[in-house]
C-alpha cells in the first residue's frame, strides 16, 4: 500500500518546493493508498508552495433554444438534460470526471474555492492567485499561477485533461465560447468558455524537453512550466491555426474555430 513518506519522496523528486501548482490527477493506477486522496493532498502540500485543483461543475449548464452563431452547440437539443441541471452552490460536489482529489480537497481545512458557476476551481495556500477569476475570465487563476512562476502536475493523466492549455489557447487568440449555467432560480451566461482538448496530446513532443517525471509503482508524474507551456502553445497555433484541435467531424466546438 502507497504511503504517505513515499508520495512525498516521489513529489520532492520534481523539485517543486517553492512553486505553486495546480494538479489534474487519477489515483487508480497508484492502487491501494494509505487514507486515500488525503494522502496524497497532504504529500503534495508538503512537496510544493502551494496547490490548485479543477472543481469543474458541468452538471450546472443549460443550453438555450437559441443563441449567437458560431457558437460551438446545437441550440434547442438537450430540453431533457436542461431538466437535470442543479443551480450551483458552494458546497456543490465537483463533476465526477475531476476525479478524487478535488472532492477531497474542498474538505481540507484552509481550502477555498471560487465561485464561477460551471469553472470553478479550488485551492490551499493559494488565495492571492484564486481571487483573479472573475465571471467573465474564468481561467484567469492560470494566467496568475504562471506568473508566480507556476508548474502543471499531470498525475496518472495526459495533455488531453490540462487545462492550461485551454488558457495558452485564449492568449494566442482561439475563439472562445458562450455557455449558460443554473444559479438559484436564474440562469447566467458564462463568458470564455474554451474549446475541445481532446487533441491537446500533441502538445507532449513540444514540451518534452521541460517535463520532470518520476514514477511510483506503475504510475506517472509529470510536472511542467507554465511559461513554457503558454510559450509554446502560442508558437505551435500561431504557425498553424488548426494546431491542438481533433479530428472528430462532429466536434462542434472544433469545428467552430475551424469555421472562422
Amino acid at each position: 500500500m502507497l504511503n504517505f513518506a513515499q508520495l512525498k519522496s516521489a513529489f520532492k523528486e520534481l523539485k517543486l518546493a517553492d512553486r505553486p501548482v495546480i494538479v489534474h490527477s487519477s489515483l487508480k493506477r497508484f492502487g491501494p493508498i494509505e487514507c486515500g486522496p488525503k494522502t496524497v493532498i497532504q504529500a503534495l502540500l508538503t512537496a510544493t508552495h502551494g496547490l490548485i485543483v479543477p472543481t469543474f461543475t458541468y452538471m450546472t449548464m443549460v443550453t438555450p433554444e437559441v443563441g449567437p452563431p458560431n457558437n460551438g452547440i446545437t441550440y434547442g437539443t438537450d430540453r431533457d438534460l436542461n431538466k437535470m441541471a442543479v443551480p450551483f452552490h458552494h458546497d456543490l460536489q465537483p463533476d465526477k470526471m475531476m476525479g478524487s482529489v478535488p472532492r477531497t480537497l474542498l474538505l481540507q481545512e484552509g481550502s477555498i474555492r471560487t465561485a464561477h458557476p460551471i469553472l470553478s476551481f479550488g485551492g490551499i495556500g493559494v488565495d492571492d492567485i484564486l481571487i483573479t477569476q472573475t465571471h467573465n475570465e474564468p481561467l484567469a487563476p492560470l494566467g496568475a499561477l504562471a506568473e508566480k512562476a507556476g508548474w502543471v502536475v499531470l498525475i496518472n493523466v495526459d495533455h488531453s485533461v490540462n487545462t492550461s492549455i485551454h488558457y495558452a489557447e485564449k492568449l494566442a487568440g482561439r475563439k472562445q465560447f458562450l455557455r449558460w449555467a443554473l444559479v438559484e432560480n436564474r440562469i447566467v451566461k458564462c463568458p470564455g468558455f474554451p474549446g475541445d482538448s481532446s487533441g491537446f496530446n500533441a502538445m507532449e513532443e513540444f514540451v518534452k524537453a521541460d517535463t520532470r517525471a518520476v514514477q511510483v509503482n506503475n504510475a506517472v508524474i509529470q510536472a511542467i512550466p507554465l511559461k513554457r507551456l503558454f510559450v509554446a502553445v502560442q508558437e505551435i497555433i500561431k504557425k498553424d491555426p488548426l494546431a491542438l484541435l481533433c479530428q472528430r467531424s462532429d466536434c462542434e466546438r472544433c469545428n467552430a474555430v475551424k469555421a472562422l
